[in-house]
C-alpha cells in the first residue's frame, strides 16, 4: 500500500505499508528514506532537519534517514546539495523509483525501494550514472542515519587460535580523529561497537572489510539490520573498505560500500542494501553484555553459519 504524507516539513512524502512495517520517502529532495519501523510505532532513523554543511556549491544538508553518496569522501563532491525535488515512478503496490537530476559534482543518484509484501524486509538498490564527458572513478555509498538512543554494531571475522591461524583476519580502518580511547567504542571477540552519547560530541569512527555482509543498529527492544553484498578480490574505498561506522554525540550513521569503479561517461554501477528489523523480548543491556548475543541472533537470522 501507498499513501502520501508530510513529515520535516516536507509535504510530498511517500509511504510504504505493508502493515508490519512502514517505510517513507522524500520526493522533495534527496533521494532519502526518511523513516522505517514498525507500522505505528517509532521510527529507527535519525532526522536531523536543521543540520547543515557549506560548500562552494552551495549548502548541503543530510536531513536525516538514508541518503546515497559516493566514495571516497571529498567536499565538495561527495556534499553535492540535493535539496531539489527529485522524479518519482511507482513500480507497483510496495515498490518506488527516486531519480535526481545529474548533481553538480556531474553524478546522477537513483534508489528504488522495495518493501516485501509481508514481513520487515525493505531491498534498496542504489545506481550512480557517470553524466560528466569523462571517466569517473568511485564508489556508491549507502548512508543511514540512526535514531538518537542506541548503538551502532559491526561483526568481526571468526576467532581462530594462533594454532590454527597465523594470517590476518580482516582489515579494521581508523580515521586521523578516532581515538579508541572513547568510552563509546566498545572492542570484543565477536564485533566492533559504537554507542551514541550527547555527553561525546567529538566525531568518531572506523571501517571494517566485512565478509559477513551485515552491521546492525541496537535501540531498546528493536534491532535494525543492514544487509550488503561482498565482492571477493574487488577493491573497496578506505583501505578496503565495504563497512563504515561514524559517531557524534547522539549521532550514529551505519554504511555500506560497493567496490571501486571507472565509469565512463554514461556508465552506471549498482549497490543493494537489504533492511529488515527485529525485536527482541526485552530491552538490551549495556553494549559489552549484549554484542554477543546480538551477534548470535542475526547470524541465526541470515544464515551465516555462525
Amino acid at each position: 500500500m501507498q499513501k502520501q504524507t508530510s513529515l520535516l516539513g516536507l509535504s510530498h512524502c511517500v509511504v510504504l505499508s505493508n502493515g508490519i512495517v512502514d517505510v517513507t520517502v522524500s520526493t522533495e529532495i534527496g533521494p532519502r528514506i526518511l523513516s522505517y519501523g514498525f507500522s505505528g510505532q517509532d521510527n529507527i532513523l535519525g532526522l536531523y532537519p536543521a543540520v547543515a554543511t557549506p560548500t562552494e556549491w552551495g549548502e548541503w544538508k543530510p536531513w536525516g534517514g538514508h541518503r546515497l553518496w559516493t566514495a571516497p569522501e571529498a567536499i565538495p563532491r561527495s556534499y553535492a546539495p540535493d535539496s531539489a525535488p527529485v522524479r518519482s515512478d511507482n513500480e507497483g503496490e510496495f515498490s518506488l523509483r527516486l531519480r535526481q537530476e545529474t548533481d553538480r559534482s556531474g553524478v546522477e543518484k537513483e534508489m528504488e525501494v522495495s518493501l516485501a509484501p509481508e514481513g520487515t524486509a525493505v531491498t534498496i538498490t542504489h545506481r550512480i550514472t557517470n553524466r560528466t564527458l569523462w571517466p569517473v572513478r568511485l564508489a556508491a555509498w549507502g548512508i543511514t542515519i540512526m535514531a538518537p538512543g542506541g548503538w551502532g554494531l559491526m561483526p568481526l571475522a571468526e576467532f581462530r587460535s594462533h594454532d590454527e591461524e597465523l594470517l590476518p583476519a580482516q582489515p579494521l580502518v581508523l580515521w586521523y580523529f578516532t581515538d579508541l580511547s572513547d568510552p563509546r567504542w566498545v572492542l570484543g571477540s565477536q564485533c566492533v561497537a559504537l554507542r551514541t552519547d550527547p555527553g561525546y560530541p567529538a566525531p568518531q569512527k572506523a571501517g571494517i572489510m566485512n565478509r559477513e555482509g551485515w552491521c546492525a543498529y541496537i535501540r531498546g527492544r528493536e534491532i535494525f539490520v543492514k544487509e550488503f553484498p561482498f565482492e571477493n578480490g574487488q577493491e573497496y574505498p578506505d583501505y578496503g573498505c565495504n563497512n563504515e561506522m561514524y559517531g557524534a554525540g547522539s549521532y550514529l550513521e551505519l554504511e555500506s560500500l560497493g567496490p571501486m569503479r571507472m565509469l565512463a561517461p554514461g556508465e552506471s554501477c549498482d549497490h543493494v542494501e537489504r533492511w529488515s528489523l527485529l525485536r527482541h523480548e526485552r530491552a538490551m543491556g549495556t553494549v559489552a553484555d549484549s554484542a554477543p548475543e546480538v551477534c548470535r541472533m542475526i547470524r541465526g537470522k541470515i544464515g551465516s553459519g555462525r
